[in-house]
């Protein structure tokens, strides 16, 4: 795919990622790297990630307290575009944490990005993110995607991916058993229900490689379908 007419590819062009060491961060960093869109890649984070040699000098570590979160504002300056791929679960962090780290936090950095110079924000929400959501996993997801377009980036772009198939570093058995369940049925319907995390973080990668189309742009899963196709895979 192109860069002409998009962000990607400039010479000097900078990016941070929230969030790399999740299961859509981390493929997120390798699409960065192996396509080599930003000479410089920030990862922010609130703690240091063991990376491979191979990461080179294009890659920065930022640790921060994401509880003093503007006192690490120097962390978000100079960047073209953002990344967010951050969140947790309720179960993992009880509703406080849940609501605090995919709301509060998010919404929090997005501030510190716009102020300091970031054009284009991308944030990875869920398929029906709905503020007025009986859920409380939908609702803060569609808080926190009106708190994010509120700021006012040049660009915003979300994207609402349903179940994520993937492999995750940490256990979540329910978790397993579904995405057994849905990596079947994706064979007749793939685009129904489920999507692989590297089809998620092709379209990321898509979206900052095509012009943009308007202010704010909300990509639902089948769009983040023919976006992630869109972009050839590494290697091939």
């Amino acid at each position: 795919m192109a860069a002409a007419g998009g962000e990607g590819g400039g010479s000097g062009r900078s990016c941070f990622v929230l969030g790399a060491s999740g299961e859509t961060g981390r493929v997120l960093l390798r699409e960065l790297l192996a396509r080599q869109l930003f000479a410089r890649v920030t990862l922010i984070g609130r703690r240091w990630l063991g990376l491979g040699e191979e990461t080179g000098a294009a890659v920065e570590q930022v640790v921060v307290d994401f509880e003093r979160l503007s006192e690490h504002a120097a962390a978000f300056r100079g960047h073209d575009v953002g990344f967010c791929c951050l969140g947790t679960t309720r179960a993992k962090a009880g509703v406080d944490g849940f609501i605090r780290v995919d709301r509060d936090y998010v919404a929090q950095a997005a501030e510190l990005a716009r102020a300091g110079g970031c054009k284009h924000f991308v944030l990875q929400s869920s398929r029906g993110a709905n503020q007025r959501s009986r859920f409380l996993y939908l609702r803060v997801k569609g808080e926190v995607e009106n708190l994010v377009q509120a700021v006012g980036f040049d660009r915003c772009t979300i994207l609402r991916p349903a179940v994520l198939l993937c492999k995750r570093q940490e256990s979540r058995p329910m978790e397993w058993i579904a995405q057994q369940f849905l990596g079947v049925v994706a064979w007749v319907f793939p685009t129904a229900y489920s999507i692989p995390v590297e089809m998620v973080a092709r379209a990321m990668v898509a979206r900052v490689l095509q012009p943009g189309k308007g202010k704010v742009e909300v990509l639902e899963n089948g769009d983040i379908h023919k976006l992630g196709k869109a972009v050839p895979q590494q290697g091939t």
